[in-house]
């Protein structure tokens, strides 16, 4: 499963960005998808996750102002940032949980990151 990340980039504190991530998942089954984000000397942490039954669930930094969507025809995940604080500052990582057709094990694919920068 290969995913490009693309829509980050510089915005001040009370915009919003939408991240979208582009996969091929070609000889897999793509199960949950999400977004983490790894800051400035912080580890990767969760931010969103999707269920392939499109049930959600989302970091409490980020409940109400993030929203996480797919498309299965599109092969798309995004995520719509509103109301952005300067700790949201990270690169963001696309995140897809696939099983190889023929094959019962679950593996985790990541993306390349794209950078979100929130100004006070």
């Amino acid at each position: 499963v290969q995913l490009q990340a693309s829509g980050g980039g510089l915005v001040q504190a009370g915009g919003s960005l939408r991240l979208s991530c582009a996969y091929s998942r070609t000889g897999f089954t793509i199960g949950d998808m999400g977004w983490y984000r790894q800051g400035p000397g912080k580890q990767r942490e969760l931010v969103a996750t999707i269920t392939s039954s499109w049930t959600t669930n989302y970091a409490e930094s980020v409940e109400g102002r993030f929203f996480i969507s797919r498309d299965n025809v599109k092969n798309t995940v995004n995520l719509q940032m509103n109301s952005l604080k300067p700790e949201d500052t990270a690169v963001y990582y696309c995140n897809a949980r696939a099983t190889r057709w023929g094959r019962s094990d679950q593996k985790d694919f990541w993306g390349q990151g794209t950078q979100v920068t929130v100004s006070s």
